[in-house]
């Protein structure tokens, strides 16, 4: 299968060699395509640098990542990565996305705001299989064991339908004779960090951080995860919610009447522009 592999913390990360070894070594093709710097908090936006219409690209590769793997870093957030990705932009539109390996947990809701998960969740969006994964320390001691849990969850995932979902891993930073293993897990209430007003004057906010405590909800990816197990999730892109709600209607002029009412011309906001000048609307990366 075609794998393409990013992330948000950017093309210098080694987890993104970490990745591509493990799609290499199942047998699949790879290409590495990551922001130029780090986009953590980035979520699912399709920002991006352009010149005269162009996605801006650099010259960068993973540290260690094999001489034959194709690797790009782009000006852009990693979710329009996966976007134009899925037109072609870095060669065919890939069937699976890699998406990581984070420094540090996108555990509970707050991986709302993750743009490792937040480009797999544009990927799914464009019929691609994607998963986020991550590691739990913001400087990794134990690379080998991201790696193990990683390829299974690839294997897990190549085997499966395609769907709206998304497979979100977290992984320990422990030796892979302490990992306790593998445990499937809901989202916890909260993420590994929460942030306080501490003070509002005029012209700033101060945020404070803190970690939060794991205790209270068993069962959760942050509770599992801090007690030294791997935890996996299954995330949805947005759907609309049919939970049975009237919600607010009325009729205009033209209620009632449709074949009378005329046809109105909807027009979508820009996201970007099509980029290297080619008919097929590709982002000057491709093969």
């Amino acid at each position: 299968m075609r794998v393409l592999v990013t992330n948000d913390d950017g093309i210098a990360s080694p987890g993104l060699t970490v990745l591509a070894r493990a799609a290499l070594d199942a047998g699949h093709e790879v290409v590495v395509v990551a922001p130029h710097r780090q986009y953590s908090g980035a979520s699912a936006a399709l920002t991006a640098q352009e010149e005269d219409g162009h996605l801006v690209l650099v010259d960068e590769r993973p540290p260690g990542l094999p001489d034959g793997v194709r690797a790009f870093g782009v000006k852009a957030a990693p979710a329009l990565i996966t976007f134009v990705a899925s037109f072609g932009a870095f060669g065919e539109k890939p069937e699976v996305v890699m998406s990581g390996i984070n420094l540090g947990a996108n555990t509970g809701r707050a991986i709302l705001h993750s743009g490792t998960v937040g480009a797999a969740l544009s990927a799914s969006g464009h019929g691609i299989r994607a998963m986020a994964v991550s590691i739990a320390s913001a400087d990794p001691q134990h690379w080998d064991t991201a790696e193990q849990v990683s390829a299974l969850g690839l294997d897990w995932l190549v085997k499966q339908d395609q769907d709206d979902r998304v497979l979100n891993i977290n992984v320990p930073d422990v030796a892979p004779e302490r990992l306790r293993g593998l445990r499937s897990a809901e989202l916890a209430s909260f993420g590994a960090v929460q942030a306080r007003v501490k003070e509002r004057r005029k012209g700033y906010v101060q945020l404070t951080y803190s970690g939060v405590e794991a205790e209270d909800e068993p069962g959760t990816d942050h509770y599992l995860l801090a007690r030294g197990w791997a935890t996996a999730t299954m995330l949805r892109a947005p759907v609309d919610d049919d939970s049975g709600l009237t919600l607010p209607t009325f009729d205009g002029r033209a209620g009632g009447r449709p074949a009378e009412a005329p046809l109105v011309e909807v027009s979508s906001g820009t996201v970007m522009s099509t980029g290297a000048g080619s008919s097929d609307g590709q982002a000057g990366a491709g093969e």
